[in-house]
């Protein structure tokens, strides 16, 4: 009791005493099995070539990414989104190198799913812009912007290759106006009905996806904002997010994650599907810079983010530090 007056007897404190105390009050927990770890795959390079704005990221030989996807299984980590990068002279104006069969991304989902088989859920990137001479999310018309109907049946196509190749989960990151509809109907019409759609329902346009552009070799001319979704909205997410459940979407996912935070929580409050976010490349690099620094304690922070990530509502969340975290979790 204080000299100076009495104050209710709830002691808030008391449940924060020791460590033991804290894990057992604990209202959310990390898992590994909540994680999905994003990799990059280079067509024709003979070493894993490391991302300078995202330090410990590489973009992988098809030998190292199928060791990284063992060591995710080993660490428990439930999932691996794949991202191809082709060499620069196949790209083109239509992405042709993202519906060859033989395309650096298809080849790796098949190397990926021969070596680990069921144990890890193998998704795949569905876009065009790592294939595109222009790096846009889709085919431009003849005034260069991207033509949303054109670009729906490239992306049509697109799944029903990835699917082809044996991945469990495609991921249409685009943001084109009926996307999951057109791709589910792909997936249906050509025998691929136990293929999953993650749904990327909130993608905003961000300043976030710097490093990201260096980790696929990105050539980006101008910006993506009249696709992606402007961060001033969030009214705006949730006629998203009823659309791509209409259309057939399996799961949905808010990206980028700690930026967006308020929309992944509304968002996992009005469904009834698994909930995913990203943490992207931006996220990512800004916690190691400040780390480098000494500014932060780098293990502490990363923690902190993704707990605040699950705790607004995400069920899985996919991070470059997947299968490090997996093992200490573990």
């Amino acid at each position: 009791m204080t000299h100076y007056g009495s104050f209710p007897g709830a002691r808030p404190r008391r449940l924060r005493t020791t460590p033991a105390m804290r894990r057992m009050v604990a209202e959310h927990r990390l898992h590994p099995a909540d994680l999905i770890l994003p990799a990059f795959v280079r067509e024709g390079v003979g070493a894993p070539v490391p991302i300078s704005a995202m330090p410990g990221v590489v973009q992988h030989t098809r030998d190292t990414l199928r060791k990284a996807a063992v060591e995710a299984v080993e660490a428990g980590v439930a999932g691996i989104m794949l991202f191809g990068v082709p060499e620069e002279a196949k790209k083109d104006a239509v992405g042709s190198a993202g519906t060859d069969p033989d395309g650096i991304l298809q080849v790796a989902i098949r190397d990926v799913r021969a070596e680990v088989g069921d144990d890890l859920v193998i998704m795949s990137d569905l876009c065009l812009d790592e294939y595109t001479d222009h790096g846009h999310c889709g085919v431009l018309d003849a005034e260069g912007r991207v033509d949303n109907d054109a670009t729906l049946e490239r992306y049509a196509e697109m799944a029903q290759v990835q699917a082809d190749a044996g991945v469990h989960v495609v991921g249409p990151s685009g943001m084109m106006d009926g996307q999951v509809g057109v791709i589910r109907d792909a997936l249906d019409q050509t025998g691929h009905e136990d293929v999953s759609i993650l749904a990327y329902t909130a993608k905003y346009s961000s300043a976030f996806y710097g490093p990201f552009r260096e980790a696929v070799g990105s050539s980006l001319k101008g910006d993506r904002k009249t696709y992606q979704q402007d961060p001033a909205n969030l009214r705006e997410s949730l006629r998203e997010l009823a659309l791509d459940l209409q259309e057939g979407a399996d799961m949905v996912m808010v990206k980028p994650a700690l930026p967006y935070l308020d929309v992944l929580a509304k968002i996992a409050d009005a469904v009834d599907v698994p909930v995913a976010a990203y943490q992207i490349s931006g996220e990512y690099a800004m916690v190691e810079a400040a780390a480098e620094k000494g500014w932060i304690d780098r293990d502490s922070a990363i923690l902190e983010t993704l707990t605040g990530i699950k705790r607004a509502g995400a069920d899985m969340i996919l991070t470059y530090w997947a299968t490090e975290v997996a093992r200490k979790l573990g």
